[in-house]
């Protein structure tokens, strides 16, 4: 089976598009009307369960026909157990028994399903997976970091602004946050370099505790965040600010710009490929740094679901930016999903 790589080689030329309404179900219900092959793909991560079914659209895209997107928490208490508790696995299989339904709603649907850091460190993830595959019939694999880095590069790569010559992506998840250096190439973006810490806004709000939405442990998280990065930066010689931009996906940073563009509620279309001065969205964290749990909460793009999660993830933006202060940030509501799209469209 061959595999998409941008990591470890060249990348696609054509990039991902995503086309109609993520939230949308039922359309092309049992494969009518589909233009291709159907595609499911899940990613489990420390904080959601997100499932993505979509079809190519004929023209190096995809045209999405069904989307589910729940908080699940799976890696809650994992950093000081060792384990994945029987809440969070009990959460967990629960929304995948949602998944396995949307999927079995469409025939011949080719099916992904990963799981990423809670899963690779909990002791216990062969329950996990035995219970995916038992109770809601989706064989799970738990991913390395590696391939986690190179999954998101994949599916964010199609966003790299046309006048510069790179960008540092980088994905905030639940449980790590992945960074990589892709430059364009003649054969499409091509990593240069790339790394995994294994730190996330679940990880950092359970390691903080309470501190975790104060400004003092806002503070606190950044310089940790700093320090975890700082050498991994001392690698990247010729890292030039004005000829690379950031990207960044995952919820933190599309709920920033969704704050920054001012929206009542969150909007995929709005988001996704937006751009952003670095700085204007540092003002963003700033004011959010300001507000307490009922004010974070009282964001609408935030929620009481997230509230206790902004500023870990807003802590950990903030420290990308001191470290590779490029004045511009392009924003991807894609990621994981998205790549794993390109490959299994590449072994059709």
């Amino acid at each position: 089976m061959r595999r998409a790589s941008l990591l470890w080689g060249d990348a696609p030329r054509n990039g991902v598009g995503l086309h109609g309404n993520r939230e949308k179900s039922g359309e092309n219900a049992k494969g009518g009307g589909a233009a291709g092959p159907l595609l499911a793909v899940l990613d489990l991560g420390t904080n959601n369960c997100r499932l993505l079914i979509a079809t190519p659209d004929g023209r190096g895209g995809f045209r999405v026909v069904d989307s589910f997107s729940r908080i699940v928490r799976l890696g809650e208490g994992v950093g000081q157990t060792g384990l994945l508790s029987p809440a969070a696995l009990d959460r967990t299989i629960a929304a995948l028994k949602i998944c396995a339904d949307r999927i079995a709603r469409y025939k011949d649907v080719r099916v992904r399903a990963i799981a990423t850091q809670a899963a690779r460190l909990a002791g216990n993830a062969d329950v996990l997976v035995t219970r995916a595959r038992q109770e809601a019939g989706l064989e799970l694999s738990v991913i390395s970091a590696e391939e986690e880095a190179n999954l998101a590069a994949i599916g964010c790569a199609p966003l790299i602004g046309r006048k510069y010559r790179g960008a540092l992506v980088f994905d905030i998840g639940g449980g790590s946050t992945e960074i990589i250096w892709l430059n364009k190439t003649p054969q499409g973006p091509k990593a240069r370099l790339a790394t995994s810490v294994p730190l996330g806004v679940v990880s950092l709000a359970e390691r903080h505790g309470a501190a975790a939405t104060s400004p003092e442990g806002f503070a606190a998280m950044r310089a940790e965040l700093i320090a975890r990065f700082e050498p991994f930066a001392r690698q990247m010689e010729g890292f030039d600010v004005r000829q690379n931009h950031l990207l960044g996906t995952s919820g933190t940073v599309t709920t920033l710009a969704a704050i920054a563009l001012k929206l009542p509620r969150y909007n995929r279309t709005r988001v996704d490929g937006s751009w952003h001065e670095t700085a204007h969205m540092l003002k963003m964290v700033d004011r959010l740094v300001g507000l307490d749990f009922s004010g974070l909460a009282a964001i609408g793009s935030i929620g009481v679901e997230r509230a206790d999660l902004m500023l870990p993830g807003c802590a950990i933006f903030a420290a990308i930016c001191s470290l590779w202060p490029a004045p511009m940030l392009r924003v991807a509501d894609r990621g994981l999903r998205e790549g794993m799209l390109r490959q299994l469209a590449e072994d059709l």
